[in-house]
């Protein structure tokens, strides 16, 4: 068996502990929130996940400026793809959350439209990919979008919804998990959820960049 198989068992064994254990260990039951507290297992790993998975793409992309390597960029390419599919995933678990506690599917919080912004200046560093044809310009053109967009990334995820008013936990004032009850009940699912799904991630993403690999291999010799 191959020495780096184990981080991939362990995020199979980690994603199943908390999609079971979310569902049926006890939760706190907290005003308002009541059983659908269960859902921090879910949505909340799904960011954690697009953020790791997006700096792991800015590392390759400062890889391939300083290589100038395009294998580095499909690296840059696939986790930034996986990273979305996450990004996804956490706004759809975010609307349901915000359906049962807020009463609709979307409001307008800082939260939620910075997300989104986020999301859409993703979707642009794929639709800048794919406007240019030159594989080098591309690969390099790309790393450089991909540095300037994730601080700005964070920004809009992390510090500006905490400088207005906000109806999302730890933001604009309103307290986080941490001051209501996130108790060893909810650590002992929670974090164990959040290291399982970045590993699953980066196991997609592997998968994925192997296979863009074969593509462009077959490419060059086309």
């Amino acid at each position: 068996m191959k020495y780096i198989q184990w981080w991939k068992f362990a995020g199979i064994a980690l994603v199943l502990y908390a999609l079971i254990g979310g569902l049926l260990l006890p939760v706190p039951q907290l005003p308002i929130l009541a059983q659908s507290i269960r859902n921090l297992y879910y949505h909340v790993p799904m960011w954690f996940g697009m953020l790791s998975l997006l700096v792991a793409s800015a590392v390759y992309s400062v890889r391939f400026l300083m290589k100038k390597d395009l294998v580095q960029d499909i690296y840059a390419e696939s986790f930034a793809r996986i990273a979305m599919l996450y990004g996804c995933m956490g706004l759809v678990t975010g609307m349901i959350w915000a359906k049962n506690t807020w009463g609709a599917y979307w409001t307008n919080d800082p939260k939620l439209n910075s997300a989104a912004i986020g999301m859409l200046m993703y979707a642009a560093y794929f639709v800048l990919r794919s406007s240019i044809d030159d594989e080098e310009k591309k690969a390099r053109i790309s790393a450089a979008y991909n540095l300037f967009v994730l601080p700005v990334f964070v920004v809009l995820i992390f510090v500006l919804p905490r400088l207005t008013a906000s109806l999302h936990p730890g933001n604009g004032g309103n307290p986080g998990f941490n001051s209501y009850d996130l108790d060893s009940r909810l650590r002992m699912v929670f974090y164990p959820a959040v290291m399982g799904w970045i590993l699953i991630g980066f196991w997609i993403a592997d998968i994925q960049t192997r296979m863009m690999k074969l593509e462009y291999k077959k490419a060059q010799e086309d």
